[in-house]
């Protein structure tokens, strides 16, 4: 076959289009998903959550090093299930949404530990303050779904949520379990 102006683009939409069911692009499923936290005030545990959030993903358990996430939480979104704490969330003294408006994940490694379970280091940011974290993560599907579910810990005074007032340790807990179940399609066979 003799290529010309007309056929190269054929030829590279083809090409493309071939190759596109081997890579398989993975979603979050956020209505099957659910990131939440968890404190301590005044001894008694506070459970909240985050209704808006979004990852980009790039997963494949031969591939470990290939791998890649990058997950964002609209903070704006957290509730604690109150309207009255609920409006004290975006203030300064808590998330200040107005000047950081998202948290941010970025992996920067996977470790296989078998039998479905990785740990996934990375870079959280929140309020303008980042850390070094190391997130495990359990992994099982079930047909088209991959469930991706966790609970890791964080500092809340490390990211200054909670400032002023509020950094007494004795009203509000620094220590925070972030849990998460994250419904993910398009990712293959683990």
């Amino acid at each position: 076959m003799k290529f010309n102006s007309l056929t190269w683009p054929l030829a590279a939409a083809l090409l493309s289009a071939a190759a596109l069911p081997a890579l398989a692009e993975q979603k979050l499923l956020p209505a099957q998903s659910d990131i939440s936290f968890v404190f301590k005030q005044m001894g008694v545990p506070v459970e909240g959550h985050f209704k808006k959030f979004d990852a980009q993903i790039a997963f494949d358990a031969a591939k470990l090093a290939t791998n890649k996430v990058a997950f964002t939480v609209n903070i704006a979104s957290a509730t604690l299930g109150s309207p009255e704490t609920d409006a004290e969330l975006p203030k300064s003294e808590w998330f200040n949404t107005a000047k950081f408006p998202q948290a941010t994940f970025a992996s920067s490694g996977f470790k296989a530990l078998g039998a479905g379970k990785y740990e996934v280091a990375g870079k959280l940011s929140i309020k303008g303050q980042s850390r070094d974290v190391v997130v495990p993560v359990s992994m099982t599907q079930t047909g088209a779904v991959t469930m991706a579910t966790g609970v890791f810990p964080i500092k809340r005074l490390g990211f200054k949520i909670g400032e002023g007032d509020w950094a007494d340790t004795s009203m509000v807990a620094d220590d925070v379990q972030v849990k998460f179940k994250l419904a993910l399609s398009g990712v293959g066979k683990l």
